[in-house]
């Protein structure tokens, strides 16, 4: 079946794939966005603890999305892999770094004997979720401003900047910069909006609850400024396009004719952008009649939006990992990827990510058949 398709099809097939589970660890990232809310949303202990056992049940959801998505980008598309994570390695050894605090603050948050004490964890709770939407939605926003690399003729990348990565964000001397930042800071913002979603669907509390609802339109309103700042300034900006050949060069309005040329992730992308909307809506005026299920309407909505998003970016003889030290040296679908026989090898392995999907949907309708309730709480002596 694969065998018959050719190397192009192929290549679009993974990136459409690398591009489904970026939008959907986007989505993941509810929970970062939630511990970010801990300390705001819960003032008791007990309060505190229905929080982060609310998302302490899917914290290890986005962390496997994570790393699936790091290896799904590793083997279809090495050279980025390469170029980016061993280039810019300082944004992904922070967001690691972020991560790996994640983990251990839940494993130990609520041990014996735990001499740094839970609020401790939970401060590194609020760092992961701080620096891992901002560098993540950073780091993505440079598929479209560009980053300092060069590509040598034996596929050897050098990172042209010392800072290898943080420049991307803090050389505040490039319009890019604020461009880049946008993003990271609409992730910040959408990913606690998620997150009080998500307690309006997992717990059963009044208090919590109220104190969330407020925060909701609190939360939207920038995420739809930097979100918007962002959308406009690449819509109309200058993007990186190449040819028949393989020749980069600037594209007057790249990826607002990416928008026109491609209709069908157009609508993807408004489809998108009105669920995520419509989930907030709903959720802020509402709450009574369908506040728990809003979180699929924004949730669903964000994977839309980050999907259209990356295909704008990789398709439609796009350069979805540009250079600005050197335009031949950006990276495409085409010269990015792995041979034809491991793209077709994969893709036979791709057939079980639907059975994968499955079992998460399993996990999470199993884990949430009911809400977290203050007694809950009290009585389980074996919770984060």
């Amino acid at each position: 079946m694969f065998e018959n398709l050719s190397y192009l099809a192929l290549q679009q097939y993974w990136w459409m794939i690398v591009s489904l589970l970026g939008a959907i660890l986007v989505f993941m990232f509810f929970v970062q966005g939630g511990q970010t809310m801990i300390k705001s949303l819960g003032k008791t202990d007990n309060e505190i603890k229905m929080l982060v056992n609310s998302l302490g049940r899917k914290w290890d959801l986005t962390f496997t999305t994570l790393v699936t998505f790091g290896g799904a980008a590793f083997a279809s598309f090495p050279l980025f892999y390469s170029t980016s994570f061993g280039g810019a390695y300082w944004v992904w050894m922070l967001i690691l770094f972020a991560f790996i605090i994640q983990a251990v603050s839940y494993e130990y948050r609520t041990k014996a004997d735990n001499f740094l004490g839970a609020k401790t964890y939970e401060t590194f709770l609020f760092i992961n979720g701080l620096l891992g939407t901002i560098l993540v939605g950073t780091a993505v926003a440079t598929f479209f401003t560009g980053s300092e690399f060069l590509v040598t003729n034996m596929n050897y990348s050098i990172w042209q900047s010392p800072f290898r990565g943080l420049e991307l964000a803090f050389n505040f001397a490039r319009y890019e910069t604020f461009i880049n930042l946008s993003l990271g800071l609409a992730v910040f913002f959408l990913a606690r909006v998620l997150g009080i979603l998500y307690f309006f669907n997992n717990i059963e509390d009044e208090t919590i609850l109220a104190r969330a609802r407020k925060q909701l339109l609190f939360n939207a309103l920038p995420f739809l400024v930097f979100f918007l700042f962002f959308l406009i300034n690449v819509l109309f900006m200058d993007g990186f396009g190449y040819d028949a050949n393989g020749v980069v060069s600037m594209v007057p309005y790249k990826y607002f004719n990416n928008l026109i040329e491609m209709p069908l992730n157009t609508v993807i992308l408004v489809l998108g952008v009105v669920a995520v909307l419509w989930g907030i809506y709903r959720g802020a005026f509402h709450y009574e009649k369908c506040g728990t299920k809003a979180i699929w309407f924004t949730g669903g909505g964000t994977i839309l939006t980050v999907f259209a998003l990356l295909i704008l970016v990789g398709f439609n003889n796009t350069c979805f990992y540009p250079s600005t030290s050197d335009l031949q040296s950006s990276l495409t679908i085409q010269n990015a990827s792995s041979s034809k026989y491991t793209l077709v090898a994969m893709s036979y392995v791709s057939l079980l990510v639907p059975f994968v999907v499955a079992y998460i949907w399993y996990a999470w309708s199993s884990l949430n058949k009911k809400p977290i309730t203050a007694k809950e709480m009290e009585d389980d002596h074996h919770a984060y």
